[in-house]
């Protein structure tokens, strides 16, 4: 598939799992910890509401606000790569590039892996600029 739709689709499709995976770890730890920070949510369980969240509730609260940075802008992106129909074949790259690199961002964060963390961020943001450049030169 050489169409820049079918890799904007992909790649729209593979971030919402990556961002569902994130809630999902977040849920894991705390039903399985059974420490909850929403009273009504601590209450369910029979406990007291917790005066903190665990850590890696915590960390992966900041890989989500992360995503929340980067996601939106990579999508609008994404729209406008389509739309003025900038180069398809390297579509595929830059929005499967980026996917995997905000998949290994978010890997490296939860694991506290650092430089590897921000070398990750910088290949997606590399990407957004690269699409960023591309757009601009399909509608010259």
């Amino acid at each position: 598939m050489e169409h820049a739709q079918y890799w904007y689709a992909v790649a729209t499709v593979l971030l919402f799992f990556k961002m569902f995976a994130i809630s999902a770890y977040q849920g894991f730890h705390r039903i399985t910890k059974l420490t909850f920070k929403t009273p009504e949510d601590a209450a369910l369980v029979g406990r007291k509401p917790a005066e903190d969240e665990l850590p890696q509730v915590q960390r992966a609260a900041k890989a989500w606000m992360n995503d929340l940075e980067n996601i939106p802008v990579f999508l609008a992106l994404g729209v406008a790569y389509v739309w003025v129909d900038a180069s398809p074949e390297l579509a595929v790259w830059l929005f499967m590039v980026f996917i995997g690199a905000r998949y290994l961002h978010t890997v490296c964060y939860l694991s506290g892996l650092q430089p590897w963390r921000t070398l990750t961020y910088t290949v997606g943001l590399l990407c957004m600029f690269v699409m960023s450049i591309q757009i601009l030169v399909a509608l010259l």
